[in-house]
């Protein structure tokens, strides 16, 4: 997959999740509790992590990347039949 593609499903997921909090915010005092629960342990969740990788997404694959690296050296692990020492 492209990364254009990624970024653009990152960038819908991100304004989809946020028309449930617009609702939360501007809807009549007492229909706030029957959404409250999803929007606090679903929606915003979800809107904080693909906002997150959106933004420093390329830090933490980095990261990642290295770490794993780092294991699989010091582990002695194979990769597809090859020996990492």
């Amino acid at each position: 997959m492209k990364e254009v593609t990624k970024r653009r499903i990152l960038r819908w997921i991100h304004i989809v999740f946020g028309i449930p909090i617009l609702g939360y915010i501007y809807s009549p005092f007492e229909e706030i509790p029957k959404y409250a629960t999803r929007v606090r342990f679903v929606v915003v969740p979800v809107m904080l992590l693909s906002g997150l990788w959106m933004w420093k997404g390329h830090v933490l694959r980095r990261l990642i990347s290295k770490v794993s690296e780092n294991y699989l050296h010091e582990n002695g692990t194979s990769i597809g039949g090859i020996e990492i020492q």
